[in-house]
């Protein structure tokens, strides 16, 4: 850019808009989509990436925004994975759909701990979330959480998961990536969710996936 694009890229900011690759994507309108008790859903039609969390808890419900936690370390891991050219507060949450981005939980009620949800909760929360991907058609599913995943996937409790992405898609013409829980309270390092969060963002920003096998740590 030359000196006669400073002001476009004064308007860029003003107006939310980051650089050349992170910059909004151009489509329909997003509408934030109301859950019955929980926070609002943003996704946009056709998203690179919905991601999906177990539940809000109180700080969230509190707040009304998703990962909304001074501990949780998910609009961080957006950052500087490279997401998003700067680093969002969760106030902020409803920009991410103008990125291409979309955000839900697999349970819409608040509960302190997401170890207060019910198997059979979050296995209801699996078949509607199956349903919101068939309507909405992701590029990808990002569950954070093996315990979400296992729930989309009406699989048990204890059935084997591993990280990234997965063999057999959910719904048809999506890919599914399981990523750690970003709270802080999460026993997977920080370093290794950001390597996790940066391969997700690798590959759908060159158009392709990765092909490894996921890691079983």
């Amino acid at each position: 850019m030359g000196r006669d694009d400073v002001p476009e890229r004064r308007r860029r900011r003003a107006a939310g808009q980051g650089p050349m690759g992170t910059e909004p994507v151009r489509g329909k309108p997003t509408e934030a989509r109301p859950t019955r008790t929980g926070l609002p859903d943003y996704i946009p039609f056709r998203p690179r990436v919905l991601f999906v969390g177990y539940n809000p808890g109180r700080k969230s419900a509190a707040a009304g925004h998703h990962f909304a936690g001074p501990n949780n370390h998910f609009w961080r891991l957006l950052h500087e994975s490279g997401f998003t050219e700067r680093l969002f507060p969760p106030e902020e949450d409803a920009l991410l759909p103008a990125y291409g981005l979309g955000l839900t939980n697999i349970v819409a009620r608040m509960t302190p701990s997401s170890s207060d949800l019910s198997w059979a909760e979050m296995l209801a929360g699996g078949g509607a979330l199956r349903d919101k991907v068939d309507r909405c058609r992701p590029q990808v599913v990002c569950l954070l959480g093996k315990d979400v995943y296992r729930a989309y996937a009406g699989l048990s409790r204890t059935r084997p998961v591993a990280w990234g992405f997965q063999a057999k898609p959910q719904v048809p013409g999506t890919r599914d990536f399981v990523m750690p829980n970003p709270s802080s309270r999460s026993t997977v390092p920080y370093q290794q969710r950001l390597a996790l969060f940066r391969e997700l963002q690798s590959a759908v920003a060159g158009g392709g996936f990765s092909r490894r096998r996921p890691s079983r740590a």
